[in-house]
């Protein structure tokens, strides 16, 4: 059964001038790599830096987007901040400007209850004019959406899915067998290590961060997901591990975006700056990552 939102939905690097603005031409260059490979773009998430940006700068990459967007692709638009009528805003807006769906994390200043959380999406899904996804995260909101507020969520004619990021192989079968024969709700696995075996077990999508440097290699995982080529599928996943240990291993999430984009840059698709407060990794280190992923990639093949 193939769901309204599904697939392969990278978590965009969002690109930036050094003026900190958004990169048009480089979102443009991203969306036509990513529609080669059937891949969605989520945009303003945690991989796009969504908590730094302005309101300004996110709607002109929502914009660019939109507009480069194929036929085949739908736009998945971040939500992230603490006050709950600018975010109901901002995704309205993301809306008009053509986003298919919006997809929400928990506000994370401070520790929600489970009823505080069910009310929180209640406002969102009852007020925003598109499709809502929640986006459980607990590195970063330092909360988890528990599953039965998820399941009483479920139900609300807006909202459509789920995107976890949590590493609990439980909860992630849990939430598989509970919602892949419900037609009105998807569940996206943003735990990259667990694209394959999430795959396997029936879920709807997967939200890979390292799609961003290689999305071949999502679209040959996918690919192969779809004709149940699962050794094959299993060796895109074993590829893919190998390249994201080189910019994820021994690195805070932050410096970890840095040390993507660094790569992204060595292959022409982006700049390396950062917004604050995060900051561009040091020349070694920069160096360190280019010669790690050239050389990796030349093993691969």
């Amino acid at each position: 059964m193939q769901k309204r939102f599904s697939g392969v939905v990278v978590p965009m690097i969002t690109p930036l001038n050094t003026d900190f603005t958004v990169d048009i031409k480089a979102v443009e260059s991203i969306m036509r790599l990513f529609s080669k490979q059937g891949i969605n773009p989520l945009v303003l998430g945690t991989t796009g830096e969504s908590s730094s940006i302005s309101d300004m700068e996110s709607c002109r990459l929502v914009e660019a987007a939109v507009r480069s967007k194929a036929e085949n692709q739908c736009v998945y638009a971040g939500l992230v901040g603490n006050e709950v009528q600018g975010l109901i805003e901002r995704a309205n807006k993301y809306i008009q400007l053509g986003a298919d769906c919006v997809v929400a994390t928990l506000p994370s200043y401070y520790i929600l209850t489970p009823a505080q959380m069910t009310v929180f999406y209640t406002q969102l899904a009852d007020k925003i004019s598109g499709p809502v996804i929640m986006y459980n995260i607990k590195a970063t909101t330092q909360m988890t959406i528990p599953l039965d507020v998820v399941k009483k969520l479920s139900i609300h004619p807006n909202i459509y899915g789920l995107k976890d990021s949590e590493r609990d192989a439980e909860r992630m079968q849990t939430c598989i067998e509970t919602y892949k024969n419900n037609p009105e709700f998807s569940y996206f696995c943003g735990w990259g290590a667990k694209s394959f075996g999430s795959l396997l077990l029936g879920a709807d999508g997967i939200v890979p961060s390292t799609g961003n440097i290689v999305p071949e290699m999502y679209g040959k995982l996918y690919s192969a997901a779809l004709n149940g080529d699962w050794a094959e599928c299993e060796k895109w996943q074993e590829a893919t591990d190998k390249v994201a240990v080189i910019y994820q291993k021994d690195r805070t999430l932050g410096e970890s975006l840095a040390a993507l984009k660094v790569l992204m840059n060595g292959v022409g698709i982006c700049n390396i700056t950062m917004l604050p407060p995060l900051t561009e990794l040091s020349e070694s280190q920069v160096s360190d990552a280019e010669t790690n992923f050239a050389e990796l990639m030349r093993k691969l093949g």
